[in-house]
């Protein structure tokens, strides 16, 4: 948020807006193309790559559009407790989208599996032992679980240090130490950007020397989809965090009025807690 209240109006209620509409259009895009990818659709992969830079374009112009009106002064106090709850309910809607997956995950461990293993299903799958990762034999291809060391464990170290060096930001920031906040943010930023790329060399080291893939029955799904989701949080959570180094050196924020980036700072520790529980969770249990 601009430093700049004194003016603003008692509400400022901006102007008709396309971004919003173009916003869900890049997003029906994106899902479209992913859901054809996966099913073998020729489009599929061309299709969600540009849904996915269709949104990151509306998102910098509609970031771009919200920066100009809280730097000219157009933001007052009472739009500051808007955009907080709109983040925390943001926020809220995250929760219950990561719920959904780690409650399939729990479904299918503690009462798919072991109904699976049952005297009823014997015949058919007389050798299935209901343990998780272990599917009856001939209906997937055989695959080795992932387990915490050494990415995983490396990763968990990487986000919680980052999550650290966010809050030595922010209270630099609040400290009106601009330099130390630009370092501490582009610092969290980096660890970010390495958490990706061992993420990356797992998947790779998933599919080429364990075997464990997408189609690997509920295991392999609900794996890559609960790290894959985070995966994308924590790239749109430092994408947020570049805007708001960006804007830190370009002078905005003052110690007093900075919600943008105190906004992305709450993401991103949202960001840390749900990984600490896909760790337990996925690579531990």
């Amino acid at each position: 948020m601009s430093s700049q209240h004194g003016n603003a109006p008692y509400y400022f209620i901006p102007g008709p807006s396309r971004w919003p509409v173009l916003a869900g259009a890049s997003l029906l895009l994106t899902m479209a193309g992913a859901a054809a990818w996966v099913n073998s659709v020729s489009w599929g992969p061309v299709a969600n790559i540009a849904g996915i830079l269709a949104l990151l374009v509306v998102l910098y112009r509609w970031f771009g559009d919200a920066i100009r009106e809280s730097e000219g002064g157009l933001y007052s106090n009472r739009i500051d407790v808007s955009y907080r709850w709109s983040m925390s309910w943001f926020i809220f809607s995250e929760v219950m989208f990561f719920a959904g997956f780690f409650g399939a995950l729990f479904y299918a461990r503690t009462i798919t599996l072991p109904d699976l293993a049952s005297l009823d299903y014997k015949i058919l799958w007389p050798d299935f032992t209901g343990q998780w990762g272990n599917t009856p034999a001939g209906t997937i291809q055989p695959f080795t679980k992932m387990g915490p060391f050494p990415i995983p464990t490396i990763n968990t170290a990487l986000l919680l240090t980052s999550g650290v060096t966010l809050t030595i930001a922010h209270h630099a920031l609040r400290a009106g130490q601009r330099s130390k906040t630009a370092f501490w943010l582009f610092a969290t930023i980096v660890l970010g950007a390495v958490f990706m790329g061992f993420q990356a060399f797992e998947y790779i080291h998933a599919y080429t020397e364990l075997n464990l893939k997408l189609t690997s029955g509920i295991y392999g799904s609900t794996f890559f989809m609960l790290t894959g989701f985070h995966g994308f949080h924590v790239t749109m959570g430092a994408i947020m965090l570049a805007v708001v180094l960006v804007r830190v050196l370009k002078g905005h924020f003052t110690p007093e009025h900075h919600f943008a980036f105190e906004g992305a700072a709450w993401y991103w520790h949202f960001v840390d807690v749900v990984w600490l529980g896909l760790y337990v969770v996925v690579y531990w249990l």
